[in-house]
Order: structure tokens, then sequence, then C-alpha cells
């Protein structure tokens, strides 16, 4: 097992950082199917509507 001060996993943690960093900065530019946006706003529909009959009984 490594050390937290370990050189070579510092530099392995840090690439792997900047890699997620650059593939999520990606997607977030991407446009999303109107499908799933359609989805979503059903779903978020639903759920508040369950949120108010919870909140009534």
């Amino acid at each position: 097992m490594t050390s937290e001060n370990d050189p070579k996993q510092e530099r392995i943690d840090r690439y792997i950082d900047q890699n997620l960093k650059k593939v999520f900065a990606d997607l977030e530019k991407d446009k999303m199917p109107d499908e799933i946006v359609d989805l979503l706003t059903v779903l978020r529909a639903q759920d508040e509507e369950l949120k108010a009959k919870n909140e009534r009984s």
C-alpha cells in the first residue's frame, strides 16, 4: 500500500482528477436529448405530486 505522500501516487491522482474534469466539462456542453428532458419533467412533476400528497396525510 502507498503512503499519502507518495509522489508517484500524487501524480496519478492529479492525472485522474484532470481527466475526469475534462470529461465532465465536455459532457456539460452537450445538449440533452429532448426525450430525456421530457422524462425528467414528468418525473419531477410526479415527485412534487407525491410530496404534496404526503404533506396532506
